[in-house]
């Protein structure tokens, strides 16, 4: 790969807009490759996994949620955001379980998206999962998911005419594409019957 140091950006102050409880926003002032100066704002997030959940079938596991930014309902693969110091797996299995019920056997890590470049830090963990078993849900106070199956194809023709608008979800099909086809492949680990979540 090319050198690129003559494209980074060097901050030389910042500032904290905003502290919630999830998310912070700063303004930074950073040096151009120039030697001019710009301001950059953006959101610190604290990262995220999402779930690929693969039914012996072939079918796969979605979940349809109320997105208040956004004003609307959007399918979406089982995800959520990392606790401090979680291991991303860890997470994975924390929020399949959590949101859809499902425990699974064997999880491959697929690698890792960055969502928001222009403005935010956060980081997906991309997990597909298989071998699936069905228990009870333990949604959160104040979650409220409708969990479905579908085909992939149903899902890939969802992301081409736009009923399917959700950024890692549209990655996720191209993963599962591509996986489902045979051109990339995972390296699938079982889990130690004590590793799983219960």
């Amino acid at each position: 790969m090319a050198d690129d140091a003559h494209l980074n950006e060097e901050g030389i102050s910042s500032e904290t807009l905003f502290e919630g409880n999830f998310l912070h926003a700063k303004r930074d002032t950073v040096r151009l490759p120039d030697g001019k100066t710009a301001t950059r704002e953006y959101v610190i997030h604290p990262g995220a996994v999402v779930v690929v959940p693969l039914l012996d079938d072939g079918r796969i596991v979605l979940e349809r949620q109320y997105r208040y930014p956004v004003g609307r309902v959007m399918t979406e693969f089982p995800a959520g955001k990392l606790d401090a110091g979680e291991d991303p797996l860890v997470c994975g299995q924390r929020e399949l379980l959590e949101e859809t019920g499902y425990t699974a056997r064997e999880w491959a890590c697929a690698g890792l998206m960055h969502l928001a470049v222009g403005y935010s830090t956060e980081i997906i963990h991309v997990y597909f999962a298989r071998g699936l078993s069905l228990g009870e849900r333990q949604l959160d106070q104040g979650e409220f998911v409708d969990v479905f199956t579908s085909t992939p194809q149903a899902l890939f023709d969802g992301c081409r005419d736009g009923t399917v608008t959700d950024a890692k979800t549209h990655s996720c099909a191209l993963w599962l594409q591509n996986v489902l086809s045979g051109a990339w492949t995972l390296d699938w680990q079982t889990m130690p019957e004590g590793a799983r979540i219960r």
